[in-house]
């Protein structure tokens, strides 16, 4: 008889212990997160935090802990794209070259990384002066020395002027950046650098550079009048501004009419010089006319605007879509920032240059730029001075709301 009492309380004891069992698991399925692991993707608490934007507040506990590690893993991998702009400066292009540095600095929306190419002399220069800007968050830059293939390094440094011809080899040398912004030192930014750097989501799939034309008007054009030598399309190229990608042109065998093989860029670059050397007046833009005439599927040609040139309003307006749109890029060649022969560009120039961070730029920018560019109406380019304010005051408007929506 004990035996069988036993064997009930055996039995009725693994009942109970069932039955609490099962009430505990019914209990965690009921809470969030709790319990056994359920099948869903691991992003789950991610998206949970995204939906509910707003829900954990700072300083709160409890509840929004289990969310926290969710939450941060998603924010790691917003990384802020990097714009990488190059310069080659020479000679006393100091100035010019900070006051390039300083218009992409003030009107740009993403973090800039400044790969600057300088004689050594410059270098002291230009670290001081930089380190001397304010928003060091915004960028962060690199000097180089100025740097040719040994063996012809001579030939190279004469070409046009003075290191101009640097900017061929930056593929070669800035070999772990994948695409790259290059200007001239009498560039200015007159809208953010990122959308001209939005060109290379524009690229197709052949295309590995993007320029605008030498001349919109052939009456006038150079490459047609007088060339001795290949250029791209009806007027030219310029290369004062030159946006690469330059994992592409590393890669890329280019056609040319030196060999029946395709060349690499390292392999072709002194080859050409050696064929055109007598043949060609503008160095190194002469030769990437030649290039891009043997490989016209590669480039992007970009609007006037987007480097905006004295040869687009002294013989009278010429660039359209300047006159709808205004200036994005201004680009004082032939030295127009430091005489009086185009004052309309020199007044801009100085504008930015005598800016300081901080200040207003409604007043201490575009209101006393206009007045000066008023006093320019005896010129061509002067009687149609608000082409060079039009976009300028856009971007100083967007510089405000982005700065109202912050706060």
């Amino acid at each position: 008889m004990r035996r069988y009492v036993r064997v009930a309380l055996l039995c009725l004891g693994c009942g109970l212990c069932s039955l609490l069992y099962g009430s505990s698991q019914l209990a965690l399925e009921q809470e969030p997160g709790g319990g056994k692991p359920q099948a869903r993707d691991s992003a789950a608490p991610v998206r949970r935090q995204r939906a509910g934007g707003g829900r954990a507040e700072a300083g709160s506990a409890g509840r929004a802990k289990p969310e926290l590690p969710g939450r941060y893993g998603f924010m790691k991998t917003q990384s802020v794209e990097k714009m990488h702009l190059a310069v080659v400066a020479c000679g006393g292009r100091l100035e010019e070259t900070v006051t390039m540095l300083k218009s992409a600095i003030i009107f740009s929306i993403q973090p800039l990384q400044f790969h600057i190419f300088a004689e050594d002399q410059l270098h002291n220069g230009f670290k001081g002066i930089l380190n001397g800007l304010p928003y060091q968050g915004k960028f962060n830059y690199t000097i180089y020395p100025i740097t040719f293939p040994t063996e012809s390094a001579a030939e190279w440094k004469k070409l046009f002027k003075p290191c101009a011809s640097q900017r061929l080899f930056l593929p070669l040398i800035l070999k772990d950046v994948d695409s790259l912004l290059y200007v001239d030192t009498d560039i200015l930014f007159l809208r953010p650098v990122d959308d001209i750097w939005s060109f290379l989501n524009k690229f197709n799939s052949t295309q590995i550079a993007a320029m605008a034309p030498e001349h919109e008007e052939p009456r006038i054009g150079w490459y047609n009048r007088f060339a001795r030598h290949p250029y791209y399309g009806i007027t030219g190229i310029n290369s004062g501004v030159m946006l690469m990608n330059m994992t592409r042109i590393r890669r890329k065998y280019f056609k040319n009419d030196m060999t029946t093989a395709r060349l690499q860029w390292g392999e072709i670059l002194m080859p050409l010089l050696k064929k055109y050397k007598l043949n060609i007046t503008w160095g190194d833009q002469d030769l990437l006319n030649i290039m891009f005439f043997h490989n016209p599927e590669s480039l992007f040609v970009f609007p006037c605007q987007w480097n905006y040139r004295p040869d687009h309003c002294i013989y009278g307006s010429n660039c359209k879509e300047a006159e709808e749109e205004g200036i994005f890029i201004l680009h004082g060649n032939r030295g127009v920032y430091h005489d009086d022969k185009q004052p309309t560009f020199r007044a801009v120039y100085e504008a930015i240059k005598k800016y300081s961070f901080g200040d207003d730029l409604l007043n201490f920018l575009l209101e006393p730029l206009e007045l000066e560019l008023q006093k320019t109406m005896h010129t061509y380019c002067g009687r149609i001075y608000k082409v060079f304010i039009k976009q300028l005051r856009k971007s100083i408007r967007d510089i405000y709301d982005r700065r109202s929506k912050g706060s």
